[in-house]
């Protein structure tokens, strides 16, 4: 399932994951570290909502 940033409109996929940031493809949104931010504006794993 994908992941939505609330503040910036962001989408994690896990299909892709985010390589930039040390996330190799394949790691659910669950599964990120507890520490990981939105890669773009920096928001809180908290601040996410699936989508469809």
């Amino acid at each position: 399932m994908k992941y939505e940033c609330m503040v910036c409109g962001y989408i994690y996929d896990p299909a892709t994951g985010d390589p930039d940031n040390g996330i190799k493809p394949g790691v659910e949104f669950e599964d990120l570290p507890e520490d990981w931010v939105c890669p773009i504006c920096g928001a809180q794993k908290d601040q996410f909502e699936p989508v469809d």
